[in-house]
C-alpha cells in the first residue's frame, strides 16, 4: 500500500538577528514533528549551524538544492546562501534585513510554484527588510502581491478569531480607508475562510465600530452612521450573519466574542490589543483571502531576548499546526465542494 506523502511546509527563517533561528530549530529539534510534515528551511546550513551551535541543540539538516529534492523524515535546509554571515542578535542591521527577504522570496517562489504545500514564515524587521525588491509594510501586502490575491490578517487561535478591516495604516488615515467596498470585501474573504478552512458552514460575525462606542449615534463621528451600519444592513438582506458595529471597549471585557465565529476590528491595534492579551504564546498569525496558506506566530522579532536562549517557540510551533491543519480542512472543503453528493454520502 502506497504511503501518504506527508506535507511539505516551507519555513522562510526571517530576520537573522531575531529569535526566529531560535524558534524554528527548536520547534523541530523535537523528532516527532517530523511525523506530521516535511518542514523545508530557506536559509543556509551554515547559517543554522551557528544556531545550532549557540543554542546547544541536537539536532541535523539535510542540505538540498531546492524544495523539490525535499525528503520525508529529515529537517531540509535549501541553500540560499553559502557565505558565512555575521550574526549580531538583537541588532537592527539592513543586511540581515537582506538575507531576511533572500529566505522570503525563495520561499514565496516555491509556494507559488507548488514546491512547497504551505508556507510558515519566522518574524521579519519592517525597517531593515525595505529595498528595491521589498516595499511592504509586511509579509500579508508582499505575499497578497507575489500570489495575486485579496489578502486579510485573520489572527487566530482555538478561541478567538479576528480579522482587520484595516492593518498597516497609520490611525489618521483610517476613517478615509474604510469604505462599503471595503467591508463588503473583507467580510466576503472572512465568510468563506470560515468556510472553507474552518468547517463553519454558517459563519456569524462581529464587527467592531470605528470610533469610541461606534460613534455615539453620530456624536463621536459620522463613520459608523454614514458607512459601516449601512453597509452591514446591505450584507444581513443577502442573508448573512453580520453583526454590529459594536463598541470595542467593552466587547472583549463582557466576554461577547465568544458567541461569534469571528470578529472583525477596525483597524490594527483596536483588534490585536485584545487577541495577544487572550491569546498571547497560543495565536497565530493567518493570511486569508489566498490560494495558498501561510501562518507565522503572533509575535515579532523580539530583539531584547534575542540570543538569550529563552524565546518560547509556543506560538510558532502552534503556526506549524495550524497551517498543516488548514491545508487538510481546506482539501477536503475543496472536494466537497467540487463533488457535492459525497457529502450526502452518496454514490454518483
Amino acid at each position: 500500500m502506497k504511503s501518504v506523502q506527508k506535507i511539505k511546509l516551507g519555513i522562510s527563517i526571517g530576520d537573522l538577528n531575531g529569535v526566529g533561528g531560535e524558534i524554528v530549530l527548536k520547534t523541530f529539534e523535537d523528532s516527532r514533528m517530523l511525523d506530521f510534515c516535511t518542514p523545508i528551511i530557506f536559509a543556509s546550513v551554515k547559517t543554522l549551524n551557528f544556531y545550532k551551535k549557540h543554542f546547544k541543540l541536537s539536532l541535523n539538516f539535510q542540505g538540498v538544492e531546492s524544495a523539490a529534492d525535499a525528503i520525508e523524515g529529515k529537517i531540509n535546509v535549501v541553500n540560499i546562501w553559502k557565505e558565512s554571515v555575521e550574526i549580531n542578535f538583537g541588532k537592527e542591521d539592513p543586511e540581515s534585513g537582506k538575507y531576511a527577504f533572500k529566505s522570503l522570496e525563495a520561499a514565496t517562489n516555491a509556494l507559488v510554484a507548488d514546491e512547497i504545500d504551505v508556507l510558515v514564515t519566522a518574524p521579519i524587521n519592517k525597517n531593515t527588510i525595505q529595498s528595491e525588491d521589498f516595499k511592504f509594510p509586511g509579509h500579508t501586502d508582499y505575499l497578497a502581491k507575489q500570489l495575486k490575491g485579496d489578502s486579510l490578517m485573520f489572527m487566530i487561535s482555538d478561541n478567538l478569531k479576528v480579522g482587520l478591516l484595516t492593518d498597516h495604516v497609520p490611525l489618521k488615515d483610517i476613517a478615509n480607508v474604510i469604505t462599503p467596498e471595503l467591508i463588503e470585501k473583507k467580510i466576503a474573504t472572512i465568510t468563506q475562510t470560515l468556510k472553507q478552512d474552518f468547517r463553519v458552514s454558517k459563519p456569524k460575525i462581529a464587527v467592531l465600530g470605528i470610533n469610541p462606542h461606534s460613534g455615539d449615534n453620530g456624536l463621536i463621528g459620522n463613520e459608523d452612521e454614514e458607512i459601516l451600519k449601512p453597509t452591514l444592513q446591505k450584507i444581513r438582506d443577502k442573508g448573512h450573519l453580520v453583526y454590529g458595529p459594536y463598541a470595542a471597549d467593552s466587547f472583549f471585557g463582557s466576554k461577547n466574542h465568544a458567541n461569534f465565529d469571528a470578529v472583525i476590528a477596525s483597524y490594527h491595534d483596536q483588534g490585536l490589543i485584545p487577541f495577544k492579551t487572550l491569546s498571547f504564546g497560543e495565536g497565530v498569525n493567518y493570511t486569508a483571502g489566498l490560494r495558498k496558506i501561510r501562518t507565522s506566530p503572533d509575535h515579532g522579532t523580539a530583539f531584547e531576548i534575542a540570543g538569550k536562549d529563552c524565546a518560547n517557540i509556543n506560538s510558532f510551533k502552534e503556526a506549524v499546526f495550524k497551517a498543516l491543519e488548514i491545508y487538510k480542512t481546506r482539501e477536503e472543503y475543496q472536494k466537497i465542494t467540487r463533488n457535492p453528493l459525497k457529502k450526502l454520502g452518496k454514490k454518483i
